[in-house]
Formats: structure tokens, sequence, C-alpha cells
């Protein structure tokens, strides 16, 4: 997409709204073009280059089958980031961020693969042997990992990157990625905090359309650049000496 082309697609989405001043975080002052009726405007030139290098991180990601982690848990950006993440098969956090998910990874491989027992038990249908009460508790506890983890399933090792909307309200996420040394793209408002993200994309983090314009243009780009699954040789294949 040629930039005059992403520059007009992001402002018709109202990507450009910002805060009011007093709420810009000063590491964003530079990306900021002006203001309108109490409500800074983002400088959309400076978005579209912010957003391109992000696409081209993302796309380096998916040429190397890299595992990207999508987080957004605000109403704003469940939908969205869901759909995008679900589309590429990457794994996901719609929902309240839990704590130690990157930093005691070890835990939640234990929660995730307790979850993946009880779910294939009920399925083959191995719950019959419980008494009425046990299986409601199991039931319940299902629900729960459900909802706490459900979106990590087949999440076997720490992500490559991760994908984040805001910022500000993923703060938790953003600095355990940072304690790793995980890479980070982030859709963040003017009162984000820009330092320690690694691809910053500065724009508006509160409107559907915004969010989901940058998380169809980050799907896009890995589904068009996923390189091709290795297969293993099969016996016989190998070059004989």
């Amino acid at each position: 997409m040629e930039k005059s082309q992403m520059i007009d697609k992001l402002f018709a989405v109202g990507a450009h709204f910002g805060y009011a001043p007093s709420r810009r975080h000063p590491s964003v002052a530079s990306f900021i073009f002006g203001q309108k009726g109490g409500t800074e405007l983002f400088d959309l030139e400076k978005t579209s280059e912010c957003l391109e290098n992000a696409l081209a991180f993302v796309k380096s990601l998916a040429a190397d089958r890299k595992v990207v982690l999508f987080v957004g848990g605000k109403a704003e950006a469940r939908g969205a980031l869901k759909r995008a993440a679900e589309r590429l098969n990457q794994p996901y956090s719609s929902g309240r961020w839990i704590g130690g998910s990157l930093t005691n990874f070890s835990e939640i491989k234990r929660r995730l693969a307790r979850l993946s027992e009880l779910t294939s038990m009920r399925e083959k249908g191995e719950l019959a042997k419980f008494t009425k009460l046990e299986r409601l508790m199991i039931d319940r506890e299902i629900t729960d990992l459900e909802n706490m983890f459900g979106g990590l399933r087949g999440m076997t090792k720490l992500p490559d990157a991760l994908v984040i909307v805001d910022a500000k309200h993923e703060m938790i996420a953003v600095a355990e990625a940072k304690k790793l040394g995980i890479p980070v793209v982030a859709l963040l408002n003017s009162d984000c905090d820009a330092r320690g993200i690694s691809y910053p994309i500065p724009a508006n983090d509160a409107s559907l359309d915004s969010i989901t314009y940058v998380l169809d243009e980050i799907a896009k780009v890995y589904a068009a650049n996923l390189a091709p699954e290795k297969t293993a040789p099969a016996a016989g294949d190998t070059a004989s000496a």
C-alpha cells in the first residue's frame, strides 16, 4: 500500500484522534501534530511510518513462522483482536491479563495442560464415572480455565513477539515482555508510554474502527508472508552416502 493511501485510510478510521493535552505522556510528544476542540491529533504521516516499520517486522516474523501473542483486554479491542489471532492460528489474551503469563510461563503451561486434560475427558465421556456434584465442579473448573487461558491453547513456548492494543491498559504484559526481551508491537494512544515499545504505532486505541484497521493490516501481512510449514523427510528420502 502506498503511503498516501495508508494515511487516507488512517484518517478515515479516526486514527488521528488522541486525548486531551492534559493526558498526554511525554514520550509521544513528537507524534502529535496539533489539537482541535481540546483533543490532540496525531501526525498521520509519522503514524504511517511507524505502522510500516511494524508491518515490516511482522513480515519477518511470518517468514520464520514465529509465534505472535495478541493482547488486548479492553472492550473495544476484544472482538477484533480475537478474530485477527484466530485467523492466523496464533495465541491471544482478550480478557484480563494474568500476571506471570510470560514470566511464570511454566505455571501457565501446567494450567493449560489441566484444561486440555479435563476437556478431553469430557469429550470422551469419561466424566460419567464421577458423581453429579463432581461433574459440576469439573465443568466449573473447565469454564474458569477457558476464560482465563483459553486463548493461549497450543502455546507451548514463550511467544517470539507480542502485538498489543493499548500499551497503558496492558502495562503488565509490556513489563513482562520487556523483562524477557520479547519485542512488542503496540497500538498506543497519547496517554501511553512509548518507551520500551519496540514498534510503537501512535494512533487512536479507543476506536473500534482504528483498532480493527491496524489489526487487520498486521494479520494480512503475517498471512501473506507465512512461510510453508517444514515437513520431516520421508523414510528413504535422505541422500545416500
